[in-house]
C-alpha cells in the first residue's frame, strides 16, 4: 500500500539537532519507498530546501531564548495552512508538542486521519533551561502530556525514554520505535582517516577525541571541557575535536582558553556535509558524549557505523544498550572519573578496537530498514483507524 504522509516538526535544517535528522530521514526513505511524504515546518528566512521531497514551511519568528530555533506561528499564514489542509494525507506523523504539532493535529482531526506521535525530548529540562522557572517547566510539561494524551499513538525511542514520558505523567500506551543513521560504513575507513590528518596537519598516532552534538550546557559540556583539563595534567596527549555550533559556544570556547586549553582542542563548527562528518567520527580514538540531557543520541549510531566507541554516563537515558567493555564504555558524570576512564581506555588500544567493531555489529541501524518498519506500523494504524 502507498500512501501519503506528513511529517510535522518544529526544526529541520538549517537547524540542524537530532530531531531534525529523525525526521529528514523518515522523509527521505518514506519518499523513496512507500509514497508521498510531506514535511511541514517553520520558515526559515534565506534558506532554500533541496530536498528530493516537499517541504512547506510556514510563517515564523526567531526563538529569543534559543537561537537558531524559530517559533512557528500558523494562524498568521492562513494560505500555507490552507495549502497544507488540501494535501490527501493518510496520516499525520508529529515530532514535536509545540506549533508544529499542534497544526498537525488540527489538519488529522479535521480531515479525520490518524495521527501518531514520537516523544523525542526532555522537556522539562529544555523549558527550565530557557525560562529558569522550576513552575514554569512543570506546567509546560503538563501541556505536554495533555497533547500526547490527544493523539492516536505514541512512539518513543527508546525504553528509557518511555520511562520519562511516564514520570511526566502520560498513562496510555506507548510503542518504542527506535532511530537509525544515514551513514554507511566506507570499504577503505583509512581514505576517511586521512582528509582529518591532512585538514589539521595529525600525525596517524596523535590521540583524537570527538564530540558531536550542539554546544549547549545541557550536554554536560563544562563537566566535559574540565575533564580534558585533567586528562592533559595527566600526561595524556590528546587533540579534542567539538564538532557542533550553539547558544554555550563562547562560553566553552572561554572556557578552552582560561583552562589553557586552546592548542588541544579544536572547534570546526557545523559540519554539514555528510562524507566529511564520517571522516572526523573515523578519525577519533573515542567518542566522548557525556549528555545526561539526550533521550536517544543519533550521533551514538554514527560513531558506531564508523567503528568508533563511545564513553556515555552511566544511568544515563542514552546509556540504554550500552554494555560496558562490550559495546560502548560506562563512566561517572564527574570530571576526574571521566578523565581517568578516558585515560584507562587510550592506554588499551585494541580494546577501542575491539568494542568499536562490536559496537558495529549491535548499536548500528541504517534508516532505510527502520523507515520499512515504520512504514508497516503506518500501514496497521491506517488499517486499524478505517475499521
Amino acid at each position: 500500500m502507498k500512501f501519503i504522509v506528513g511529517q510535522f516538526n518544529d526544526s529541520y535544517p538549517p537547524v540542524v539537532d537530532g530531531v531534525a535528522n529523525v525526521v529528514r530521514n523518515y522523509a527521505y526513505w518514506l519518499n523513496r519507498k512507500h509514497g508521498e511524504c510531506y514535511v511541514i515546518t517553520p520558515s526559515y528566512p534565506g534558506y532554500k530546501d533541496t530536498d528530493d521531497f516537499d517541504v512547506i514551511r510556514y510563517f515564523s519568528v526567531p526563538m529569543i531564548l534559543r537561537p537558531p530555533y524559530r517559533v512557528g506561528i500558523p494562524f498568521l499564514d492562513l494560505s500555507t495552512v490552507k495549502k497544507i489542509e488540501k494535501i490527501p494525507f493518510h496520516i499525520i506523523h508529529v515530532h514535536a508538542p509545540f506549533s508544529t504539532g499542534l497544526l498537525g493535529l488540527y489538519i488529522a482531526k479535521k480531515h479525520h486521519i490518524p495521527i501518531v506521535a514520537t516523544f523525542h525530548t526532555k522537556y522539562y529540562e529544555d523549558i527550565k533551561a530557557a525560562t529558569k522557572s522550576d513552575l514554569i517547566a512543570k506546567l509546560g510539561v503538563k501541556l505536554i502530556v495533555e497533547f500526547f494524551n490527544r493523539v492516536d499513538e505514541v512512539w518513543t525511542v527508546s525504553n528509557a525514554t518511555a520511562e520519562t514520558l511516564r514520570e511526566y505523567g502520560f498513562k496510555k500506551k506507548i510503542e518504542v520505535v527506535p532511530n537509525g543513521t544515514d551513514f554507511i560504513p566506507p570499504e577503505d575507513k583509512e581514505v576517511y582517516r586521512n582528509k582529518i590528518n591532512e585538514l589539521y596537519h595529525l600525525r596517524e598516532e596523535e590521540t583524537v577525541l570527538l564530540y558531536v552534538g550542539q554546544l549547549i550546557l545541557q550536554k554536560n559540556l563544562d563537566m566535559l571541557v574540565r575533564s580534558l583539563r585533567i586528562l592533559k595534567d595527566s600526561g595524556v596527549s590528546f587533540k579534542a575535536i567539538f564538532v557542533g555550533t550553539g547558544k554555550d559556544e563562547k562560553y566553552l570556547k572561554d572556557l578552552v582558553c582560561s583552562l589553557k586549553l586552546k592548542e588541544d582542542v579544536i572547534f570546526p563548527g557545523k559540519i554539514l556535509n555528510r562524507e566529511m562528518l564520517k571522516a572526523y567520527y573515523a578519525r577519533a580514538d573515542l567518542f566522548i558524549f557525556p549528555s545526561l540531557y539526550d533521550t536517544s543520541a543519533l550521533v551514538l549510531q554514527e560513531a558506531s557505523a564508523l567503528g568508533c566507541p563511545s564513553l556515555v554516563i552511566e544511568g544515563a537515558t542514552i546509556s540504554d544498550g550500552i554494555i560496558d567493555g562490550y559495546n560502548g564504555f560506562l563512566g561517572k558524570n564527574d570530571p576526574e572519573n571521566y578523565a581517568l576512564r578516558i585515560k584507562e581506555l587510550l592506554n588499551n588500544k585494541p580494546l577501542l578496537e575491539r568494542v568499536g567493531e562490536e559496537a558495529k555489529k549491535t548499536l548500528y541501524k541504517p534508516w532505510e530498514n527502520i523507515v520499512d518498519e515504520v512504514a508497516e506500523r503506518y500501514q496497521e494504524i491506517i488499517k486499524k483507524h478505517n475499521r
